[in-house]
């Protein structure tokens, strides 16, 4: 690797380290500071966080990976996103930043949940935990994948003589780098490196296939070769799509609305005024980057095919690119964008773990009475321990874990989306409806999963497992709610 790409990483590493020390400085001495930043998020920094920890290493490998082999017909998991992405800032960021503080001042999900309906308290809190912690430590698991493969791919051979494969050189890095802005700063430090890296994975987003136009490369080659290949819709977004496929592709949006690593954005706000702007800002940064994204894959395919380039994965056509085309400090910096959406994600995974542990096991079971030091200390040492379970999940460069993201954003959004969406708006919702969505959402992902519905269903193609786990939960909620309306009191005013 050259010189001037490893002085662009070094220095992305450094202002990253950086950041943590100034919001260790800033926001570490209670609970409040350490795991929400005390509400006092900048609506910019909110909006570019959220979009960060959303998109991870997804937006520059998977979806531009995609666009490559398939074409214009895979925007549409695009497009499903950003219209929830919408919904999500319209509809949930308000209400939550507005309930979270008058509901006794709730730090994660779980506690306002809890403080939502009193009388299922303890369920509530215990069961939305340990979801929370258990797919995240395999989400987490899936960001140091792809990490260690980062490394293995482009920087084979870094540091030779350490003991250890490129793959785990990768993981341990990642980690280390994350793991330290993030036990030391907290919330605030995750939220600002989640601004700075959300600005430079735009940049690289709309920089690499500008250039690969104005290189002279005609996105005719891309669509001939695929038409060679049996493709000839590769520019048309309806080629080849089948209702189920659309519906599919599209209701990834309906995600949004139970990803605590997303919502916990909107709590941190500065004042409920300020969503407004943070919204605007945050769907302008994700339509930018959207477009970008595609606009790699289908400019990547055409440079690839007019220059005789082979692209073993699709899903490296970013990287592919950086190295090809660009002065090796600006190869570094791209790269350093794809470090950064994989450890914005990371960041913002195991901090949400960790507070539920600290706030909604700790705190709950066992010291009611820690002190706000203590507590501080407790959270950065269950950011360890859930970023070891990380590692040992990963360590096998053949596992499956990758292959679970699609399937825990089904877990989390069929568990908690209606949940959310109901105890924001619905003020009849009773504790027992809320247990029911989010036992019945879980169930029905999983179940549908197992069943191979997902790949395949009733002779045809599969149907993407959010759709009936969102429909089952809502369905749950309402019923359940509906029954024991009698006997249990909302005690929160939704709307």
């Amino acid at each position: 690797m050259q010189t001037g790409t490893l002085v662009s990483l070094a220095l992305y590493f450094i202002l990253m380290l950086a950041i943590g020390l100034y919001a260790w400085r800033k926001s570490t001495s209670d609970s409040a500071g350490y795991l929400l930043a005390g509400r006092n998020l900048p609506p910019s920094v909110a909006a570019l966080s959220a979009g960060a920890s959303d998109m991870s290493g997804w937006l520059l490998l998977g979806l531009p990976g995609a666009l490559y082999a398939s074409g214009l017909v895979e925007a549409w998991i695009g497009i499903g996103l950003f219209v929830g992405a919408v919904a999500n800032w319209i509809v949930v960021a308000p209400r939550l930043r507005q309930q979270t503080e008058e509901l006794g001042n709730a730090l994660t999900i779980p506690e306002f949940l809890a403080n939502r309906f009193p009388s299922q308290a303890v369920a509530l809190r215990v069961t939305s935990a340990v979801i929370i912690v258990l797919f995240f430590t395999v989400y987490t698991a899936a960001g140091l994948v792809g990490g260690g493969k980062l490394f293995e791919t482009a920087f084979a051979g870094m540091l030779p003589g350490m003991g250890m494969s490129d793959y785990m050189l990768g993981i341990w890095i990642t980690a280390g780098v994350v793991l330290a802005y993030t036990m030391i700063g907290g919330f605030l430090a995750v939220s600002l490196t989640d601004f700075v890296q959300g600005c430079i994975m735009v940049v690289a987003l709309v920089l690499m296939p500008l250039v690969v136009l104005t290189g002279g490369v005609d996105l005719g080659s891309a669509s001939e070769a695929a038409a060679a290949a049996g493709n000839s819709d590769y520019l048309a977004l309806f080629g080849g799509l089948t209702a189920i496929g659309w519906l599919s592709a599209v209701t990834w949006g309906l995600g949004y609305f139970g990803q605590p690593h997303i919502i916990v954005r909107f709590m941190a706000i500065r004042s409920i005024p300020e969503v407004k702007t943070a919204r605007n800002i945050g769907l302008t940064w994700m339509g930018v980057a959207l477009i970008g994204a595609i606009g790699v894959g289908i400019a990547g395919r055409a440079y690839a095919e007019a220059n005789g380039v082979a692209v073993e994965d699709p899903e490296t056509i970013f990287i592919v690119l950086a190295t090809l085309l660009f002065h090796p400090l600006i190869t570094g910096f791209l790269l350093a964008a794809l470090l950064a959406a994989i450890m914005s994600t990371i960041s913002s995974q195991l901090l949400v773990s960790s507070s539920s542990l600290t706030e909604d096991f700790y705190r709950l079971f066992l010291r009611k009475h820690a002190s706000e030091r203590e507590a501080v200390n407790v959270g950065r040492v269950c950011v360890l321990l859930v970023a070891l379970a990380a590692i040992v999940i990963a360590r096998d460069p053949e596992s499956q874990v990758l292959g679970l993201v699609a399937n825990a954003w089904a877990g989390f959004g069929a568990a908690f989306g209606p949940l959310i969406l109901f105890a924001l708006t619905w003020d009849r919702m009773t504790g027992a409806g809320a247990v029911a969505g989010l036992v019945t959402g879980a169930v029905v992902v999983v179940a549908w999963i197992a069943l191979g519905w997902n790949g395949a269903f009733l002779g045809g193609p599969g149907v993407y497992e959010i759709i009936p786990g969102f429909i089952a939960a809502s369905l749950a909620i309402w019923l359940v709610s509906k029954a024991t309306a009698r006997g249990e009191e909302p005690v929160a005013q939704a709307g």
